[in-house]
């Protein structure tokens, strides 16, 4: 029997198991299993907790897509386990270790968590492209909407600047980007609408998971994109299907999130043993 909680930020949902005390192996039919909203807990990421391999972290963390392929970073995955921990240890400070470097994380103004994502990549071979490109305006199409730009957040992102995000039929586009030879990782795809100076309305498919309410990385790397592009400043708000997300770009180079979690509930997983 595997324990687990659920949480979410912005209803953005992750499975996470503490496997620092007990290893925890699972295959990727598994953690589909364990994504699937009917026959499982149902989530858009499942994060693995393990013990740090650096010395600077409190703990080593795993992520992965519903699809059971796994992710170098998920932002509101990190959010609601540094939430998770700190809560459990009392402390107001941590520091995740993920396959994308280190994410301090805090409780910032109003009780929202806040984490460093780091500095965005930026450079073709770090979103990664297959190919050279300017990453602040893809030689890219899909459907009516062309010219994204690519933002690497640990993760490879392709954002779309839209007139109108809610006529964007993500269902068609998403997919048809999400596997674009231009991305060799296959890419996390957002439809962004400038709705003022630091506003931005964000429609997202991610990779591995499909259509979901909100995605933290992504929110990075709109903000990332649309500064680059003069669309908006390097602190902005990002109001998602399931809430808003606070990002600034800071002078640093390191860009901020912030946002509320919430726990869904917790219980343990028994039925997956025979499953590959």
């Amino acid at each position: 029997m595997i324990a687990f909680i659920k949480m979410h930020g912005l209803g953005n949902d992750c499975v996470i198991i503490d496997a620092r005390d007990t290893p925890v192996a699972l295959s990727a039919g598994q953690i589909r299993r364990i994504a699937d909203r009917r026959r499982g807990v149902g989530c858009d990421q499942l994060a693995l907790l393990q013990p740090p391999r650096d010395g600077k972290a409190d703990v080593f963390v795993r992520f992965f897509n519903a699809d059971g392929s796994e992710s170098a970073a998920c932002g509101n995955g990190t959010r609601c386990i540094a939430a998770h921990l700190m809560q459990a240890s009392g402390s107001k400070r941590i520091t995740l270790e993920t396959q994308a470097g280190l994410l301090p994380a805090h409780i910032g103004a109003q009780g929202l968590v806040a984490v460093d994502m780091g500095v965005p990549g930026l450079g073709w071979r770090d979103v990664p492209l297959a190919r050279e490109m300017d990453t602040a305006m893809l030689d890219l199409s899909a459907g009516p909407h062309d010219a994204p730009a690519a933002v690497g957040m640990g993760n490879p992102h392709c954002i779309f600047f839209v007139a109108d995000a809610e006529a964007v039929d993500l269902a068609v586009l998403g997919p048809a980007v999400e596997n674009h030879p231009l991305f060799p990782d296959r890419t996390n795809v957002e439809f962004i609408e400038v709705l003022g100076e630091n506003r931005l309305r964000m429609r997202v498919w991610e990779r591995g998971a499909g259509i979901t309410q909100a995605c933290g990385s992504g929110a990075c790397a709109a903000v990332v994109a649309a500064a680059r592009r003069a669309k908006c400043g390097r602190k902005a708000e990002v109001v998602l299907d399931g809430g808003s997300l606070f990002i600034e770009w800071q002078a640093d180079d390191h860009v901020l999130m912030s946002g509320p979690v919430a726990v869904a509930f917790s219980g343990t997983i028994d039925d997956i043993a025979g499953v590959a």
